[in-house]
């Protein structure tokens, strides 16, 4: 079965001021959605892949034929990176998250403070094209990474909590070169229900 793309939870102008609605409608059907035809037409090759979740897929890219494993790599981390942007945001969003992650974020980071100064500094560090994420390792304790391109934490036996998109496109049209004032923003957006749904699902 060929993957979908998932509706936006919201109106493309929701997101405004702090993204565009222009930028969010370019991300999503142009950005997103070609990620996704690329993952299908790639997949459509081996049918014996048909029944394999996406977080399988990129779990278990040792297992995928040589042949389209870079794809999957890059556009089946495009398809689930963005799924996971586009989930964590909403209009109405922003402030603090409540228990039990704001004690996991204090317990990991000091405070909700020093949280957001590192996660900020890990996306303008992130050199070239990437995203920063809040993940659980394996011990369930919080980790403030980054990775490259389309890269996704579950191929280095993480779990995802929070994404922020640090590729040019995701900012470029309202911001331009100011990736820090994209971020500072971005808090506005964030959807600290979803990350607490996320959190529980895996704690």
């Amino acid at each position: 079965m060929a993957f979908e793309l998932p509706p936006l939870p919201y109106q493309m102008s929701d997101l405004e001021p702090f993204i565009d609605a222009q930028t969010v409608e370019i991300h999503y059907t142009k950005h997103h959605a070609t990620y996704l035809k690329n993952l299908n037409t790639a997949l459509d090759k081996f049918p014996e892949l048909g029944n394999w979740s996406i977080e399988s897929l990129l779990k278990g890219l040792d297992q995928i034929p040589e042949e389209i494993r870079v794809t999957v790599r890059n556009n089946g981390g495009g398809y689930y990176n963005h799924n996971l942007y586009w989930t964590n945001m909403g209009s109405k969003c922003g402030g603090e998250p409540t228990e039990p992650v704001s004690k996991a974020i204090t317990d990991a980071f000091g405070d909700f403070t020093a949280f957001k100064a590192e996660f900020e500094k890990a996306g303008l560090g992130r050199l070239g094209s990437g995203y920063a994420w809040l993940s659980l390792k394996p011990d369930h304790s919080l980790i403030i990474h980054t990775t490259l391109n389309q890269d996704s934490p579950l191929m280095d036996g993480l779990t995802p909590l929070l994404v922020t998109d640090v590729w040019e496109h995701a900012y470029y049209l309202k911001y331009q070169n100011r990736r820090a004032e994209y971020l500072a923003n971005w808090w506005n957006l964030v959807n600290w229900k979803e990350v607490e749904r996320r959190y529980e699902a895996h704690v």
